[in-house]
């Protein structure tokens, strides 16, 4: 699991990149899988959810009982993290940073409103709705492929 590898922080680097990218697509494929669980209100396995347990290892379920069971939108934590509280949230919020992806970016994931990403989906600019797996698996590619342009600057 990669929660506790504490040694390999690096932020905004070419291969903290391409390990979100390919973290993105690896996700964007496992929700394509009808037999993957896809619940916009759970936090192991929503928009965000998904994501971190790519960039974690962790289970839906270790998600969950790894914050106590308090089951907040991650857009809440988001709010409220600080890397300095001690919260089990924010072993978690650490490790995506790890990866390039800040709290404002958990936020826009939940609610696939990066205006960034939403210009880039195939086909151009359209408005996806939060908890339609299809709109989350789009709004995933896109992030990936703005990430992979952005990194071949």
């Amino acid at each position: 699991m990669l929660m506790n590898n504490y040694d390999t922080y690096s932020i905004n680097s070419q291969n903290t990149k391409l390990v979100l990218i390919d973290a993105l697509r690896q996700t964007s494929d496992r929700l394509e899988q009808p037999d993957v669980e896809y619940q916009w209100g759970h936090m192991g396995r929503c928009n965000a959810g998904h994501l971190i347990q790519t960039l974690t290892g962790m289970s839906s379920f270790e998600i969950v009982e790894s914050i106590d069971f308090e089951l907040d939108e991650w857009s809440e934590h988001a709010v409220d993290y600080c890397s300095k509280t001690g919260c089990k949230v924010d072993d978690i919020f650490i490790t995506i940073e790890r990866y390039g992806v800040t709290h404002e970016d958990i936020v826009k994931l939940e609610y696939l409103s990066d205006r960034r990403v939403l210009d880039n989906l195939d086909g151009g600019f359209r408005y996806l709705q939060r908890n339609d797996r299809q709109d989350v698996v789009a709004y995933m590619r896109s992030y990936a492929d703005l990430l992979e342009k952005q990194t071949a600057l």
